[in-house]
């Protein structure tokens, strides 16, 4: 081996291992790969050069060893970045209790949370504000919601008639199993932030949704560029306001509409901006969907947090969240408004890409949360997808294919079924890891636990970049050392059953996919002895 050569290969080897930040940089590491690669090539190796293969086989540990850092720095900047959040959230908390004190002058009573259970007395009087008296709030019989929206006044009389208009609608909620309505209630399945659905486990148990103040506000979603949703949301916004005296909220494009048809439609509310709709989910009560499963999807997006029960109206091709037929809009309506319901839990996924040139954990993107699935694949490219999986920092699999699946329970008979994925209930609490027409005959599909982070990473040495997709839309590209992080979302999506869960779900795919579907076998054969 010539000198030359010996010392570009010790040049690119060292400029690989130096850090920066802490990290080993990536364009560093991809110029050592390619140095070590033409070295390799233009060396003849012959079986008596022992030392030539000790070199290679040091290069080989300096490759894998660089390897190892990047993926070491991918997952210290997602721990970085989930603490970030964590600290965010407590701090967020924490100057809202702070505020409410300033507000309140010391006094919580005015504050109804379901934790705080000792003090029944001041519960049952602040319930007394509102025009219908609720049955008293404990946590023995159940798990209450309570949201009280006020302006700041120290006046009671000026803050209980704020109450009565802006209070948020409470809720119970309670499951139980088939054949055992015994009302018995688990914590620390479900509980309620300021009102809000928030979930710290899962449960597959049936639920139910009993309103404990009435429903104030809806908020209708329609599929656009429809003649018949157009025509049947004016007649639900009539007869909302008409009969329920509701407040209605609806999309900009869909309060133009409205306005251009008539006038009257005034009342008719919408938002603005972005700031608007992060707040939608502490005014809306109820959503009404009027379209396919694609609304619903739309539905959800909209709420980057907590979500209210959703009432999907099945106005769509094919359906699988969306049992309520249109016809019959007066019906349903009004028996949800009354109560009880019973409810699916919808869980998401909580999305998060972090790029490997991100110089610290400030550098990442916001989070991403998908009801259905999120699809990474090769794209345009000619190449097989490389993606390294990890489960809790566990190594799972290469994959090597056209892409991989992972879906929600709710999304399994989405793209996942399509891939050869199983259909799973939609309260069953797990990920579905679906790889796309894998390279190999003996890569079946997976169901994970719920609880899991799974991360999916594009090694160095893949020979094409991947794509991100999230419910069929946001496309990110994700080049070599990017990562994306995914784990079940805290905020589930609690769309409204027509039956129950269990009945919705084996009549939509009985309906949508002719699941099963065969001619009676014929009973005028030949009959054993």
């Amino acid at each position: 081996m010539s000198p030359s050569k010996m010392n570009s290969a010790d040049d690119a080897s060292h400029s690989s291992s130096q850090p920066e930040s802490g990290f080993i940089d990536s364009a560093s590491f991809v110029n050592s790969q390619i140095a070590i690669r033409e070295l390799l090539q233009q060396t003849p190796v012959h079986d008596n050069d022992d030392h030539l293969m000790e070199f290679a086989e040091a290069l080989g540990t300096v490759q894998k060893a660089l390897r190892q850092a990047a993926e070491g720095k991918a997952s210290a900047q997602a721990e970085a970045a989930e603490w970030k959040r964590k600290y965010e959230l407590e701090r967020a908390r924490n100057q809202d209790f702070q505020q409410q004190e300033k507000i309140s002058g010391g006094n919580h009573d005015d504050d109804v949370h379901c934790k705080n259970t000792q003090n029944l007395d001041d519960q049952n009087d602040l319930c007394n504000q509102t025009n219908e008296q609720p049955e008293r709030c404990c946590a023995e019989h159940g798990i209450c919601s309570h949201e009280v929206l006020f302006n700041g006044e120290n006046d009671s009389a000026s803050r209980a008639i704020q109450n009565r208009m802006t209070r948020k609608a409470s809720f119970k909620l309670s499951w139980w199993c088939k054949g055992e309505r015994s009302d018995q209630h688990k914590h620390d399945i479900v509980s309620f932030e300021k009102g809000n659905i928030t979930t710290a486990g899962r449960t597959s148990k049936q639920i139910t949704l009993k309103w404990e103040s009435p429903p104030q506000t809806v908020l209708i979603m329609t599929k656009p560029n429809s003649k018949s949703v157009r025509v049947l949301c004016v007649q639900i916004v009539r007869w909302l306001k008409d009969h329920k005296n509701l407040n209605i909220y609806v999309e900009p494009r869909v309060r133009s509409e409205l306005l251009a048809d008539s006038s009257s439609f005034e009342f008719v509310q919408t938002w603005q901006d972005e700031s608007e709709i992060l707040d939608l989910h502490k005014k809306v009560d109820l959503v009404v969907t009027l379209g396919g499963d694609g609304t619903v999807l739309w539905a959800a997006s909209v709420f980057k947090g907590p979500v209210p029960p959703v009432v999907p109206f099945s106005l769509g091709s094919l359906g699988f969240m969306t049992p309520f037929y249109s016809e019959h809009y007066k019906e349903y309506l009004d028996s949800i408004l009354k109560g009880p319901i019973s409810i699916t839990l919808r869980h998401r996924l909580q999305c998060l890409v972090v790029r490997d040139s991100a110089r610290s954990e400030y550098e990442k993107e916001e989070p991403i949360l998908v009801l259905n699935e999120v699809t990474i694949d090769r794209g345009i490219s000619s190449y097989l997808t490389n993606l390294e999986c990890y489960c809790d920092d566990s190594y799972v699999t290469l994959v090597q294919g056209d892409g991989l699946i992972l879906s929600t329970t709710s999304g399994s008979t989405a793209y996942s079924l399509a891939a050869g994925g199983s259909m799973v209930h939609p309260q069953v609490p797990g990920i579905l890891f679906t790889p796309i027409c894998p390279h190999s005959l003996s890569f079946r599909p997976l169901i994970l636990p719920e609880h899991v982070t799974i991360r999916v990473q594009v090694p160095f040495n893949s020979r094409s970049p991947a794509w991100a997709s999230f419910d069929g839309k946001d496309r990110k590209k994700l080049e070599a050392g990017d990562a994306l992080i995914c784990s079940m979302a805290p905020w589930p999506v609690p769309t409204a059953c027509l039956v129950d869960s269990t009945s919705d779900f084996l009549r939509s795919i009985q309906d949508g996919l002719h699941w099963n579907l065969r001619k009676t076998q014929s009973f005028d054969g030949p009959r054993e002895l």
